[in-house]
């Protein structure tokens, strides 16, 4: 089986970074979704998809990825790059657009 190991980034839908320190590793699919045709809810016979584990940093996930012999991808992670602000800079006279309402 083939895992990929990535450390997630935020969502969208909060302001602060939580779950985002940990890293994951998840199953790749090994059966393609499929439609049932009574319901028509989308499916698959692998149970393997639902699997995500956490761990505390990436040596960790490889190293049970390497135990369990299981061959891994690892993804890069992108840092957040914090560019400090502050209120004057709406004001400074090297603003490259003048200040309005």
């Amino acid at each position: 089986m083939h895992v990929r190991i990535y450390k997630p980034t935020k969502t969208a839908m909060q302001s602060g970074r939580a779950k985002t320190k940990d890293w994951c590793l998840v199953f790749e699919p090994q059966d393609p979704i499929a439609p049932d045709p009574i319901m028509g809810w989308n499916g698959s016979s692998d149970t393997s998809r639902q699997v995500k584990l956490e761990f505390e940093n990436q040596k960790d996930a490889v190293e049970y990825a390497k135990n369990q012999g299981y061959t891994y991808t690892v993804m890069p992670s992108n840092e957040r790059r914090i560019k400090p602000k502050a209120y004057s800079d709406n004001f400074a006279y090297d603003r490259r657009r003048p200040w309005t309402h």
